[in-house]
């Protein structure tokens, strides 16, 4: 049995590699020696820089997610022995090799970069290290949100450092790392009531959501009239209490730090979003810390925008597909800073229809579609593995079965939301949360107020359900970019990933299911009517599809949510769906 440092290593090496094939060089066909005359099929990549050649062996290819890499050999350009190389140390030759080719060149200070990066790749290797110690020692079969929430031990499968917290010590992680399990109260502060802003499109107001939150601790806290009540992360509260701006709020009676109060939290997938099964509200933060792409930060505008789609939903409610839940981020408070920009204390409250036992079988695709602790089955396979018994069918014909009720619950809901109101939703792994309790998909469930693309072909009809949609001008695109964006959410990265963990869980073949999905869209594109048929017609017609190229974006530095032309960070890859007969294709899931 391998220990779980070969593991995170490997896996570490897996997810840089992918990226590496994508975006920087595909590589070439190769055969390694296996003995006895038999060779095993790998891809070499040539590393002018280094002048040498890396191979690695391939174990499965994709045609819609990334390969799965066994082992690797890299020689000198001029020999002809291979040798054998730890994953490490062929993930630092490929990150040297990234910063010599010329498509990133015209970056700024690339060694700065380089050791950036690898700094967060290892950060990344340590964590899933970690993470695995304990996973590994825990029961396997538990499907509640939370449990699910924090079962991402191994990160986004197509990202050089998708389990990084910069910005997070080692020692802090055990409380605010979700896969560590930890728990924690929040830290409160009370404000100046003229200083606070809130509103909500809920019927209770921020305040009461607040005060609902605490309970009858509520009482016991030193809050004087005239003052709010403020909710913090620690890791937030910490980094706002050596603020220099926080500082002097301090002495000019703004603000007063009461410390901690109220039940514990624990953090879900997105680190920053914490959950109590007691509390009615979930609440998300901004955190000094580098999650992924970016250093997770609430902006005003996001907040507005998540009390104005919450209205907005409410408006449409009646109409809504079926299978179609959202949960919502109807309300905020912050304390105003007196340039008018963000100061840091800016809370978005999130429903919790999850409550008490409300959660048990609500689980992410992300934690569906993850890769399993070694000699364990992952989550969909499990659920696979159970609807064939119930159903009395094969395994193969149950994953069809399934991936059949996914479709209508998450597929055809989101493209007849686009085409009934215009929304289209950022709908990826991590934001899509499906019903699993019968076994069976029953209904998908969408969070994030950051996550909505409005169609300026909508705009009339979308205020006549609520005059202030037409508010904020940031939410509204052509239907040509958010074509293009939703095919990366809500195809590549979500049913694409579906459909390549059934794949590698040997549960039915990639074709078929890439076959039932381009009859699915088919049969969408002749039912729907406007812009849910042109999106599956311009998905079904394509020759490529959208990618964000998550490697190229660590490669040079960039922050996406600061980033002022955000699909400059996507690409095009070949699409499956528009090759049915074609050949093997790594896509990012």
């Amino acid at each position: 049995m391998p220990t779980s440092q070969q593991i995170a290593e490997h896996a570490t090496f897996q997810s840089f590699a992918n990226c590496y094939q994508r975006e920087i060089d595909a590589g070439t066909a190769a055969r390694h020696p296996a003995g006895a005359g038999d060779a095993v099929e790998c891809v070499e990549w040539r590393l002018a820089s280094q002048r040498s050649v890396l191979r690695t062996e391939v174990l499965a290819r994709s045609r819609c997610g990334p390969s799965r890499f066994g082992r690797i050999w890299q020689r000198a350009g001029s020999d002809i022995v291979w040798q054998p190389v730890p994953p490490f140390s062929a993930l630092c030759a490929l990150v040297r090799e990234s910063y010599s080719r010329a498509d990133v060149a015209a970056a700024g200070d690339l060694r700065g970069h380089e050791l950036e990066l690898l700094l967060r790749v290892l950060q990344s290797c340590q964590s899933v290290c970690r993470y695995l110690d304990v996973h590994r020692a825990a029961a396997a079969d538990d499907d509640t949100f939370i449990a699910a929430e924090q079962s991402l031990v191994f990160g986004h499968w197509l990202h050089p450092a998708p389990k990084s917290l910069q910005g997070m010590s080692h020692w802090q992680q055990p409380c605010y790392a979700p896969e560590l399990h930890g728990r924690f109260r929040l830290r409160w502060f009370a404000a100046a009531s003229g200083r606070v802003s809130h509103r909500s499109a809920a019927s209770t107001t921020a305040p009461e959501m607040i005060a609902a939150i605490l309970g009858d601790e509520v009482r016991r806290l030193p809050c004087r009239d005239g003052e709010r009540l403020i909710p913090m992360h620690p890791l937030q509260a910490e980094a706002l209490l050596l603020d220099p701006r926080v500082q002097a709020w301090q002495e000019e009676g703004v603000l007063r730090p009461l410390g901690p109060a109220g039940p514990e939290f624990t953090a879900t997938s997105s680190v920053r979003t914490v959950y109590s099964p007691d509390s009615p509200w979930m609440l998300k933060f901004s955190l000094p810390v580098r999650i992924t792409n970016s250093v997770r930060l609430n902006r005003r505008h996001e907040l507005e925008a998540g009390v104005l789609m919450a209205r907005l939903i409410a408006g449409i409610a009646p109409t809504l597909p079926a299978r179609l839940r959202f949960v919502l981020d109807p309300a905020y408070i912050t304390l105003d800073a007196p340039d008018g920009g963000e100061s840091g204390f800016e809370v978005i409250l999130r429903e919790n229809p999850f409550r008490g036992g409300g959660g048990r079988g609500v689980v992410t695709v992300a934690a569906l579609t993850a890769d399993p602790l070694p000699d364990r089955p992952s989550r969909l396979e499990r659920l696979v593995r159970r609807v064939a018994v119930e159903h009395g069918c094969g395994v193969a014909g149950a994953a069809r079965r399934w991936f059949a009720a996914y479709l209508d619950c998450a597929l055809e809901s989101l493209l007849r939301l686009y085409d009934d109101h215009g929304i289209a939703l950022e709908a990826h792994q991590q934001n899509g949360l499906l019903d699993i309790a019968g076994g069976l998909p029953r209904c998908f469930h969408y969070r994030d107020n950051q996550g909505f693309y409005l169609s300026a072909a909508y705009r009339d009809g979308l205020r006549r359900h609520v005059a202030e949609a037409d508010n904020d001008h940031s939410l509204y695109f052509d239907e040509d970019e958010i074509n293009r964006r939703f095919a990366y959410y809500a195809i590549v990265n979500q049913v694409f990933s579906v459909i390549a963990r059934l794949g590698k869980d040997g549960l039915a073949d990639e074709g078929v299911l890439l076959a039932d999905l381009r009859r699915r869209l088919e049969g969408l594109a002749a039912t729907l009517t406007r812009a849910g048929r042109s999106f599956a017609r311009y998905v079904l017609d394509s020759p490529t599809i959208g990618a964000k190229f998550n490697l190229t974006t660590r490669l040079l530095g960039i922050d996406e949510l600061e980033s002022p032309d955000a699909g400059s960070l996507y690409a095009r890859l070949p699409n499956p769906l528009a090759r049915p007969s074609g050949g093997c294709h790594a896509l990012p899931c």
